[in-house]
């Protein structure tokens, strides 16, 4: 053996996992591959596609066809990256575009079919988080700070501190759709700037007062329109990203832009060949943001949406765990009983794990769905506890949840209207993620954790057997039980009735 050879052979190995987040944005696709170790994020390859997917939506919100390819062509290309990752190892958000075409699930049905990972629709207030995140754990400052994320489809801005964000918005403003509406014929003159700026201020009046009365004390851009823009007011100065760039630089930007007179001649060595079409648009947003947020200055953070996924997918580098958060502040909000919260968890978590196996019910995901559906199931009882099911799923359904898809919400809010009384199959929505049969068993098993304790006692629920196949569900309970409790006997053979619906048999012995 060599030199070379043994050289590493004292070195001890760490633990490492390696993941990776992939971004179907508006304008880009973007995936970032790390590894983790030592409580670090290392990353190792990046793959960036120019796609404009928001280009190809209509005025009915319809996605093109001619978008939809290219998109899928893109995540051809991304699945040669993605060989060999485990399915919790790997995390696809969608943005704007997708949030907002109507046929979002033909293009979904078809990435499955090229991706073997779940394609989650973020919420535009969770994307703003997410970014949130992706920067404050990757520059630090002291006091409150606004990012600011000029996308293709959207523009988030975010006010927080540390690691919490304290209020997240999405404005429907991006520089692809900025560029549809005014600047179509590419044509930069004072007429196309001042309707462009004007609309993104008046997106801009829904938050003026909030932002400006919270405050902030650094203000940070991020993502590739801000970074263009930065270079290109930079040219003649240190092209440093810590040096802000000014309301004065950027509009002595848009003069030059305006004196090229059209978006064909803009040669600048600072903008790429796929954001030249583009980047007159978000110029026009990120002057209306510092005007109308009398922003004295921002500086730029490489760090956006897939660097805030990544961090919330690995445990050890969470400040804190946000679902845990979300559910912690509900359960305040909407006066939840803990304890009685606990104990459907425990029971609903048992009876998963005995039926995992023969039901398919092994993804991580689903029993994080069907936890968090246990502990909130009865946060409608502030409403009222008559039809609790509905009030309670439409909380869910409405209320902002960080930490959640917009489809993880709607999961648990069809799991907590699903969770008592008789089922409406022809009520259940459509998933993309979560097949039918899946759903169904997970409001089985809520159900069965909900009525085995509706005595609200720590000791009423007794050892017992469960014999499962594949749409079945046999519990055996200990001799005399049962006819001893002769309510929660006529309860659970009035639930045998129920599960009919759901293409499942119960039976109780």
């Amino acid at each position: 053996m060599t030199q070379h050879e043994s050289a590493f052979d004292s070195v001890e190995s760490r633990e490492i996992s390696k993941i990776a987040a992939l971004d179907i944005g508006s304008n880009s696709f973007h995936l970032v591959v790390a590894r983790v170790v030592a409580g670090s994020v290392q990353i190792l390859h990046r793959v960036k596609q120019k796609v404009r997917l928001a280009a190809g939506l209509d005025d009915n919100d319809i996605l093109s066809q001619d978008a939809i390819d290219r998109g899928l062509q893109t995540l051809r290309i991304v699945a040669e990256s993605l060989q060999g990752f485990e399915p919790d190892s790997v995390r696809i958000v969608a943005t704007h575009t997708l949030r907002r075409a109507r046929n979002a699930r033909d293009f979904i049905n078809a990435a499955r079919r090229i991706l073997p990972y779940p394609v989650d629709v973020i919420s535009g207030t969770e994307e703003a988080r997410l970014i949130y995140s992706g920067v404050a754990h990757t520059n630090h400052s002291d006091g409150q700070r606004l990012v600011v994320d000029i996308g293709g489809g959207s523009t988030e801005l975010v006010i927080g501190e540390g690691f919490d964000p304290i209020v997240c918005r999405s404005l429907q403003m991006g520089c692809v759709s900025y560029t549809k509406r005014f600047f179509a014929d590419g044509q930069l003159d004072e007429t196309s700037f001042a309707k462009a700026i004007t609309a993104a201020e008046q997106e801009l009046e829904h938050i003026e007062a909030k932002f400006k009365r919270l405050g902030w004390i650094h203000c940070i851009g991020t993502s590739g329109t801000i970074k263009t823009l930065f270079n290109l007011v930079q040219t003649d100065r240190t092209n440093s990203h810590d040096v802000p760039v000014t309301l004065k630089s950027l509009k002595s930007l848009m003069s030059e832009f305006i004196r090229v007179g059209h978006i064909n001649h803009l040669s600048m060595p600072e903008i790429s060949e796929d954001r030249r079409t583009v980047i007159a648009a978000g110029l026009a947003i990120l002057i209306a943001i510092f005007e109308l947020l009398d922003i004295e200055g921002m500086v730029y953070s490489p760090a956006a949406l897939r660097e805030g996924v990544l961090y919330q997918m690995e445990d050890e580098l969470h400040n804190a765990d946000i679902r845990s958060r979300t559910a912690s502040s509900l359960a305040t909000r909407y006066d939840v009983d803990t304890k009685q919260a606990n104990m459907v968890l425990n029971t609903t978590l048992d009876l998963l794990n005995r039926c995992a196996k023969n039901w398919k019910l092994d993804r991580t995901d689903y029993k994080s769905m069907l936890g968090w559906a246990a502990l909130l199931h009865e946060i409608g009882l502030q409403i009222n506890s008559r039809g609790v099911q509905r009030h309670s799923a439409y909380i869910l359904a409405n209320v902002d949840m960080p930490g959640f898809t917009q489809e993880q919400q709607e999961l648990l809010a069809t799991l907590l209207r699903f969770h008592r009384k008789k089922i409406k199959i022809n009520e259940l929505p459509a998933f993309y993620q979560y097949e039918e049969n899946v759903v169904k068993k997970l409001i089985a098993i809520l159900r069965l954790g909900v009525l085995l304790n509706i005595k609200r006692q720590e000791t009423f629920v007794p050892d017992f057997v469960a014999d499962i196949t594949k749409n079945s569900l046999t519990i055996t309970f200990p001799e005399d039980w049962l006819a001893q409790r002769p309510i929660i006997s006529a309860d659970l053979e009035r639930e045998s009735a129920y599960w009919r619906a759901l293409d499942l048999k119960l039976q109780v012995m």
